[in-house]
């Protein structure tokens, strides 16, 4: 049994590494974090930009957060949490911190402009989808069993649900 003390300080190591590097350094290795002409020429667009970066950073701590305390673990598959993590952003979505992730390299290619940081994103998002449905799924439900089998039937992927989930009793 791992302690929280532990997981908190695995999981801010981990975010460094993992999206600190996806969503941080290689973006801005791509961009240069410089403002080239606003995409599809509406400079308004920069605000969304700007929200997405903002609220995929927020929703990404939060889950981070959750991993530590509620888990007792970190995200990072060497360390997993303990217990199934089926609070906050998750009771909406499966994969709220790789939405989170890819949220932040699409805003900051919608706020600077940048159609390399928006080819990034999908590029992103399509290695997240196959490590999903290859290793993670089948792992979590060797670890967590019918319990994240109800929960994997209720709570879409990748798509949020517009009420959360109320357990495996519930909606």
């Amino acid at each position: 049994m791992r302690s929280r003390a532990g997981a908190v300080i695995g999981s801010v190591i981990f975010f460094g590494v993992a999206p600190g590097v996806v969503a941080g350094w290689i973006p801005y290795a791509l961009s240069g974090w410089r403002f080239e002409r606003a995409l599809l020429g509406i400079p308004a667009g920069r605000i969304a930009g700007g929200i997405l970066v903002v609220i995929g950073l927020a929703v990404l701590i939060d889950c981070f957060r959750r991993f530590a305390i509620e888990g007792v673990g970190t995200p990072a598959p060497v360390a997993p949490t303990e217990y199934l993590v089926g609070s906050g952003p998750y009771l909406y979505v499966r994969n709220p911190m790789y939405l989170a992730v890819v949220s932040i390299i699409l805003g900051q290619g919608i706020l600077l402009g940048s159609v390399a940081l928006l080819g990034y994103a999908g590029v992103v998002w399509l290695l997240f989808h196959l490590f999903v449905w290859t290793y993670e799924e089948p792992t979590l439900r060797k670890q967590f069993g019918e319990s994240y089998r109800a929960y994997q039937a209720r709570v879409r992927r990748w798509w949020p649900r517009l009420t959360p989930w109320r357990g495996p009793n519930g909606s």
